[in-house]
């Protein structure tokens, strides 16, 4: 179901753009405590990107960067609040795929830390829900 490249996105206000040269893969969702506050709802929604994939085409300066636990990271832009992808140190690990312009390609191949989810969360879809982590991949 992979899209073909290059993806574009960016934040609610237009500030920040980007592109992305590559299909996004290993879309997830993540339900635990961390996520529903950073993201304001019942969880995140993102996909990884190969690394260096993604180019930020507009207002890469207008970003702000939260360090969520030694060597793990958010971006966001400082004038809307949107939340654009998650960082490996300085590398753009992962994107939200609420921030992808139309279609990104991809469906949710998992639901993550279901066992600590909202009680007011339900989810819905077929893809597998993990109590934590889900299995490595070979």
């Amino acid at each position: 179901m992979a899209t073909s490249s290059p993806l574009t996105g960016g934040c609610h206000c237009g500030r920040v753009r980007f592109r992305i040269d590559a299909p996004l893969r290993a879309a997830r969702s993540c339900h635990c405590s961390r996520c529903r506050k950073i993201f304001s709802g019942a969880g995140s929604a993102y996909a990884e990107i190969v690394p260096g994939s993604l180019v930020w085409t507009a207002g890469a300066d207008e970003r702000t960067i939260y360090s969520t636990t030694p060597g793990w990271g958010l971006a966001f832009c400082r004038t809307c609040g949107s939340t654009l992808c998650g960082l490996a140190g300085d590398e753009v690990h992962g994107v939200t795929l609420g921030s992808i312009d139309g279609d990104p390609g991809v469906q949710l191949e998992a639901h993550l830390f279901v066992g600590s989810k909202a009680s007011w969360d339900h989810i819905g879809g077929d893809a597998p829900q993990y109590h934590e982590h889900a299995p490595a991949r070979r």
